[in-house]
């Protein structure tokens, strides 16, 4: 059994493990909402090997240690979507929201993210250059809440 895979982004310039990146331990339990065709299949598929399970899709009811949360701009309001996603989960836990990268369509401004978070409840940390076409940035429950 794989319990990680190595995810080399399409520049080749990182080899860290896709669970090393998004600061995860192995088997923690993860859903993921906003699944659509455009979402990078190589990023899921790495992630999934490393928690050596399948993502939780947006139906399950599980608390979880993660979401994976893919957003567009056509998807509607962020705020709304960032509030959606917390029902599950765990104190302490970490939220990802990956969007398009800059260019793409569906893009939204980093500044936007800046100023849906706090509304929701939510701080942003960091951001990675996770997949090709998607930037990812990481959000957790504001100190307090």
């Amino acid at each position: 059994m794989i319990l990680w895979r190595t995810y080399v982004s399409a520049t080749g310039a990182t080899k860290e493990t896709i669970g090393q990146k998004l600061g995860l331990p192995a088997g923690s339990l993860i859903q993921e909402f906003g699944y659509d065709e455009d979402v990078d299949f190589d990023l899921r598929d790495a992630l999934e090997d490393f928690l050596g399970a399948e993502l939780l899709d947006e139906d399950d009811q599980e608390v979880v240690d993660g979401i994976l949360l893919w957003w567009r701009a056509e998807d509607g309001d962020l705020v709304d979507g960032l509030m959606d996603v917390l029902a599950t989960l765990d104190d302490g836990g970490v939220v990802w929201l990956l969007t398009p990268k800059n260019g793409r369509e569906g893009h939204i401004p980093p500044v936007e993210i800046q100023e849906a978070a706090p509304l929701a409840g939510l701080h942003v940390t960091t951001s990675e250059s996770l997949a090709q076409d998607w930037a990812a940035f990481r959000l957790v429950m504001k100190q307090g809440k």
